[in-house]
């Protein structure tokens, strides 16, 4: 199992550009779809407490699916092949750099590669937001405006997310004990 982590994870870093929030629907259709590690109701936990924890998120996923599927072993697995291809990879570029700075080809192609990192990091969004019912998307659109139009910080949101939250399961904790 420790080696299919490794593997699995490590397939998903090394060809994966743009960043944590682009490689969240891979980790979602590696871990869900394909090895069903993880069911799509805790893989969305999962992803919450990944986004709410410090560092990159597809990071954190990767650790938090390691741990949920072989415990510290399988964290240990799961990070390790998320990052040792981002880290080969900014190691070479590193030693290279100098020498493609200024090559019009390089930046030619990063440029190129911006709508699809975009399309990567909203087709989560898209598919995520499926199993959700109209009042938590009205939510999570009016969360999305608070923090782009008026500036709150993130870091409120969801500590007000994570109150209403416990609030509203205490409400429905209540309430079933009334029946």
């Amino acid at each position: 199992m420790l080696w299919q982590l490794f593997i699995s994870f490590l397939k998903i870093g090394a060809f994966t550009f743009g960043g944590g929030y682009a490689m969240v629907p891979l980790i979602e259709r590696e871990v869900i779809d394909r090895r069903g590690w993880v069911k799509r109701e805790d893989f969305l936990d999962l992803l919450t407490i990944a986004q709410s924890a410090p560092g990159p998120i597809a990071l954190n996923t990767a650790v938090f699916v390691g741990y949920r599927i072989a415990g510290l072993k399988g964290a240990l697995s799961s990070l390790l092949g998320i990052v040792l291809p981002a880290f080969t990879i900014i190691l070479l570029v590193a030693i290279f750099f100098s020498d493609i700075r200024d090559n019009k080809v390089v930046d030619s192609a990063f440029k190129a590669m911006r709508p699809a990192v975009v399309a990567l990091i909203v087709a989560p969004i898209v598919g995520l937001s499926k199993g959700l019912n109209v009042w938590l998307l009205i939510v999570a659109a009016i969360t999305a405006l608070a923090i782009w139009w008026f500036g709150f910080s993130p870091v409120y949101v969801l500590v007000v997310g994570a109150v209403a939250g416990l609030r509203w399961s205490i409400y429905l904790t209540r309430k079933e004990g009334r029946k």
